[in-house]
């Protein structure tokens, strides 16, 4: 191995989530069972992010069968669900729920951590730090990344805070609009996270799938590999997660980015 290059062995990608029916021809083949789209995807990459979970906490049976489902080396990040990090609710009962939840998966060993993903109007003030902090003590004993939505997060400070906290910097590409946040290689633990939205620009605000409509090309994704070079050179992993998720598009352009960045012989994609 080249050893300017063994930074590229620490890139961990993968797609945020799995279970979509629109992924059916695009890259699960016609007629697959929905019963068989994890094992089908884990043959293909070797981590995923459950979003799921940020909807509904599910009963523990549903990750023991994903346990079940998916070879030794693969891995799981779980989303906080939305109570958590959208309504700021501080319920017992909610945190021991998403703990119950997901304890199959930790007792696995194929539990990476959680990631914690606020809304745009989730602001920099004391309020929500002391939120960032109430978490980090709830989910104790975990790997924990924050992605922001609003720049005013966006400064040293902020970074000095979370490594405080032990809770990782999850860096996004988005589209370039007025508040959100920009393309920021930091990290503040010793695990980094990205996170690929796409850049639709025209839809971002309305939500819903369309937000995350978007082809990633070989020009785009190229302007990440500096930025990909810092942070997984300054960690011991990087997680890489595409989010557009529509049609398959999340996984084509992992795809693409392995191919990018030399990587794809080291994984059979198959498709």
């Amino acid at each position: 191995m080249n050893n300017g290059e063994g930074w590229k062995q620490k890139l961990w990608i993968g797609a945020s989530g799995y279970s979509y029916d629109d992924w059916i021809g695009s890259f699960y083949p016609k007629g697959t069972p929905r019963s068989e789209f994890l094992a089908y995807y884990a043959a293909k990459f070797p981590v995923v992010e459950v979003n799921a979970t940020y909807y509904r906490i599910p009963p523990a049976r549903t990750f023991e069968t994903m346990v079940q489902r998916t070879p030794p080396d693969f891995r799981f990040v779980v989303k906080a669900n939305q109570d958590m990090t959208h309504h700021l609710s501080r319920e017992t009962s909610l945190y021991r729920g998403y703990l119950e939840a997901i304890k199959p998966i930790r007792d696995s060993g194929k539990f990476d951590g959680v990631l914690l993903q606020f809304p745009f109007g989730f602001r920099n003030d004391s309020r929500n730090r002391s939120h960032l902090a109430f978490l980090r003590e709830s989910l104790p004993g975990m790997r924990m990344w924050v992605e922001f939505r609003h720049q005013s997060w966006c400064q040293e400070p902020v970074l000095d805070y979370l490594r405080r906290l032990s809770l990782g910097y999850c860096a996004v590409d988005e589209p370039q609009l007025p508040g959100l946040v920009p393309p920021i290689a930091a990290t503040t633990t010793d695990t980094g996270y990205v996170r690929f939205h796409g850049r639709n620009a025209t839809t971002w605000w309305g939500g819903g799938h369309e937000r995350y409509d978007w082809d990633y090309s070989s020009a785009e994704l190229s302007e990440w590999v500096e930025r990909l070079r810092e942070i997984a050179t300054a960690t011991e992993r990087t997680y890489v997660f595409f989010n557009n998720c529509y049609m398959g598009r999340a996984v084509k352009s992992a795809r693409l980015l392995r191919r990018l960045l030399g990587l794809e012989t080291e994984l059979d994609l198959g498709f």
